[in-house]
């Protein structure tokens, strides 16, 4: 079974998640993790990981829209975190190539996230586009200062040193259709040079559908192209890089874990 760790199904009509799951089950991609990127949205997630017992989800402000409402506390984040199909914090981050707010108002931001991950004891779903030295800085302190949490650098498309530092510091890293992509030879060279069992897959669907589907829609059904690239990257046949992506998946995501054994 694969999982698909990162995708946003709220960005799909409401009719037609339950068709979105089933080409995903079709596939083989067992379970996904629907995305946060406002906490007014909160509501709207919730509902569809309460409707879908395969379907998991996050909370937290993306760095593009961290500059829209006020800086939520921490204690806020982790109070919504609450909910029982949440199982992580995030996205959050830095963006700096899109620069759609202050980085002064994204590094705060992406701090009250991180603080909320110790609050609530759960992951961070980590966006990160070209803020790498940023990036590194602010984890190295937070884990320095403000206690132990664990990470995930997701749709991983950065420089060696961050992928590095990522590890370093226990994080895991995931990799989206990026991978498949002709060009991205430097993406496949740092992906083989990570430990197996720090890799996670995703689509971040509806975005970067892999080859063949590049430039259509993206869903999590295609999350198997991306696996099947990695597993080629790293040596592995295509199903013991799914079980080791979910065994992945299991120990950071560990409220997924407990639920799915309840």
């Amino acid at each position: 079974m694969l999982i698909d760790s990162h995708c946003h199904l709220d960005y799909f009509r409401p009719n037609e998640i339950e068709a979105v799951l089933t080409r995903a089950a079709e596939a083989g991609v067992g379970e996904m993790v629907t995305i946060s990127t406002r906490l007014t949205g909160s509501a709207e997630i919730f509902s569809i990981a309460e409707a879908h017992p395969n379907v998991w989800c996050t909370v937290g402000v993306h760095p593009h829209h961290a500059a829209e409402t006020p800086i939520p506390a921490p204690d806020s984040i982790a109070a919504l975190a609450l909910h029982p199909r949440c199982i992580g914090i995030g996205e959050t981050g830095l963006d700096y190539f899109y620069d759609k707010a202050p980085r002064d108002v994204q590094q705060a931001s992406f701090r009250a996230h991180v603080r909320a991950a110790v609050l609530a004891g759960l992951p961070l779903a980590i966006h990160t586009r070209d803020a790498d030295e940023d990036m590194i800085n602010i984890l190295q302190d937070e884990r320095s200062n403000g206690g132990h949490f664990e990470f995930l650098l997701h749709c991983f498309s950065s420089g060696r040193g961050l992928a590095e530092a990522a590890v370093a510091l226990g994080g895991y890293v995931s990799f989206s259709g990026i991978l498949t992509f002709p060009k991205s030879s430097e993406i496949r060279e740092i992906a083989r040079d990570i430990p197996v069992d720090r890799l996670l897959v995703e689509t971040d669907s509806p975005y970067l559908a892999p080859v063949p589907y590049r430039g259509k829609r993206n869903e999590p059904a295609w999350v198997a192209h991306t696996a099947r690239v990695l597993a080629d990257v790293k040596g592995l046949t295509p199903a013991a890089l799914a079980a080791q992506t979910t065994a992945n998946f299991r120990r950071l995501f560990a409220k997924a874990r407990v639920a799915a054994t309840a």
